[in-house]
């Protein structure tokens, strides 16, 4: 099953299906919230729960059409929408391809020609025949949005937004194309908002456009092929067009269709095409919107785009994305691509052995690292090649191993840092570019960044303090949990894990370095944990994996990292207001509750 690869959205269902892996929703349902509820329920399920296909949508009071979600949130349906066994082996064949070595006989050379001759193959082509994504044509004013069913995802959103369109656009000049997701806010029957943000390609474009004063073409795509459908997410390097990705996968290029009215090209076998234009004169107010990170992206001033035309499917299906709090669908897609690009970083830097990029850091705020070390000073070294690589760029913490343990697990890294962490010397602190989804930084696009080494220390290296090594004391609970509650204000609760420390309160305003300063000041408190973490009085301490995502996403490492004279971390996780030097609007944590 897994060699089966499919030529579109359709396909991809009927193969779900087959599977065992599509569960179709027969009861009437709103694409306001309602779908989203759904998907949301479903993707918390273990192992991602099954991909969805609603087919009884009513919209407005009228019957719509089909719509499906969840349809890659399983590393097994991941794996069939590439045509892999598994997301581990996505990344082999372009492993193969890359530690080619040059043939030494003939043997050889003819094993090389057979890796290298499919390549030829997956360049896009164009279609000789009529597209289906061109059965029905609408232009002028037929062009009407509200004919698709496009969703409301959570309670706070500006309106309804496409989650999961593939967004065409091009150099002024025509040479380079670009293949990107950029969500898209519908405004009225015949425009959007275009939410690229700035490091992105399409805004590359989009300033060579602005420069020279011409209006920017632009086809958004939704649901075609599995591959197609990813490799829009993929960070392929700037100029290197994506449609060669999924034709890689795929094993043969994507058929393209010249769009109605507008010089550009767009998957045949699409369910619709949006065509249009962006003025790059243009802004409009768009979002908030329920983002991957867990919270509602703050409006912004972003550009416009003009629908010249509608062309779709006679029967279409409507395909979109739900992201917010991990685990959801988005997670899988982001492991597969982990696993892709491994080898192409390993090409720019070969220590490297193995990485994990974990859920809760929202695939760029934290990334695990395995690497063969040989020289002093070569974690650091790796810190400061990956803050310097594509959307690695954006990670705000590093954590750094020996090639003998595994990255992803996450228990024998911590048990690294329990028992051999020397803060005066395993940090190492940076300073660069930043997602502009973060949140957690005092400026916008922009923050600090740390480095955490814990591998062996090689000859030329400081020792580690010996006294920070090896196990730590016992703690009494009970008089470390009354010494808090008498000497903090507003705790709701106190759980202890393994060498780590997790408080619930209400922070009121107050600054949190102070109050991880008085935590720090007890005696007989910091030096029995390794880590000690305050988060906000909702969450549940309990729940480990809910602690990580706070951490990930909610520390600027500069502002709300203390070390104690213990070497105890001490990390405000919590949200930020003013007394801590944030002046930014703190975003709202995603739920259908409120």
């Amino acid at each position: 099953m897994a060699n089966r690869r499919a030529d579109n959205l359709r396909e991809f269902i009927d193969m779900l299906e087959d599977d065992g892996e599509l569960l179709r929703i027969k009861k009437r349902v709103s694409p306001e919230i309602e779908i989203s509820k759904i998907t949301d329920s479903e993707s918390k399920k273990p192992g991602g729960g099954k991909a969805l296909l609603f087919e009884n949508v009513v919209d407005n009071g009228k019957k719509s059409f089909p719509v499906a979600t969840n349809l890659f949130g399983s590393d097994r349906r991941m794996s069939m929408a590439l045509g892999v066994q598994s997301l581990k082996n996505a990344g082999d064949e372009i492993s193969d391809l890359v530690q080619s070595n040059p043939p030494r006989s003939l043997p050889e050379f003819f094993d090389m020609a057979k890796k290298a001759v499919p390549l030829l193959g997956i360049a896009p082509k164009k279609s000789r025949r009529p597209a289906p994504c061109q059965e029905i044509v609408k232009t002028g004013d037929a062009i009407d949005l509200s004919e698709i069913p496009v969703l409301k995802c959570w309670p706070h959103d500006a309106g309804r937004f496409i989650t999961l369109p593939l967004v065409f656009t091009k150099s002024p000049d025509g040479e380079k194309r670009n293949l990107g997701m950029y969500r898209l806010q519908v405004f009225d029957k015949n425009t959007t908002g275009m939410h690229w943000h700035i490091h992105k390609d399409a805004s590359h474009f989009f300033n060579e456009y602005e420069f020279i004063d011409q209006k920017m073409p632009v086809a958004v795509a939704i649901g075609a092929d599995p591959a197609t459908i990813y490799a829009a997410t993929a960070p392929m390097p700037r100029g290197v067009d994506e449609l060669l990705l999924s034709g890689f996968f795929r094993k043969k290029g994507v058929t393209m269709v010249d769009c109605k009215t507008i010089d550009m090209q767009v998957p045949a076998e699409a369910e619709f095409v949006l065509e249009g234009y962006v003025d790059c004169q243009e802004r409009r107010l768009e979002g908030p919107f329920g983002d991957h990170t867990g919270y509602y992206s703050p409006a912004d001033m972003y550009p416009v785009f003009h629908l010249t035309a509608i062309t779709r499917r006679e029967r279409p299906i409507y395909c979109a994305t739900l992201v917010g709090p991990p685990p959801m669908e988005d997670c899988y897609m982001a492991k597969a691509t982990e696993r892709i690009f491994l080898p192409l970083i390993k090409c720019v830097m070969p220590e490297i052995r193995d990485y994990f990029l974990p859920w809760e850091g929202v695939f760029h705020n934290i990334a695990v690292v395995s690497i063969k070390k040989e020289y002093p000073a070569h974690a650091q070294k790796v810190m400061s090649g990956l803050w310097g690589q594509g959307q690695m760029s954006f990670c705000k913490c590093i954590v750094v191993v020996d090639d003998f343990i595994d990255p992803s697990d996450l228990k024998s890294v911590w048990e690294l840092f329990l028992d051999g962490f020397d803060p005066c010397s395993d940090i190492f602190m940076s300073y660069g570019v930043l997602d502009v989804l973060d949140h957690s930084a005092p400026s916008p696009l922009m923050g600090a960044k740390i480095g955490i080494d814990l591998t062996r220390r090689t000859a030329g290296e400081t020792p580690r303090r010996a006294s920070l090594l090896g196990g730590l004391p016992e703690p009494d609970l009970t008089r470390i949990e009354s010494s808090l509650r008498q000497n903090l204000d507003a705790i709701i609760s106190i759980r202890a894990h393994r060498g780590f420390l997790a408080i619930a309160m209400d922070k009121n305003g107050r600054n949190g370095r102070n109050i991880l300063k008085s935590i720090e000041s007890l005696p007989g408190t910091a030096e029995f944990f390794r880590c000690i973490a305050i988060f906000d009085g909702h969450i549940d301490i309990s729940d480990k994996s809910a602690l990580l995502w706070k951490i990930f996403n909610n520390v600027d490492p500069s502002r709300d990292i203390i070390i104690g004279a213990s070497g105890t971390c001490l990390v405000d996780a919590c949200s930020k207001n003013p007394a801590d030097g944030h002046l930014r609007e703190w975003p709202e944590e995603l739920s259908f509750d409120k």
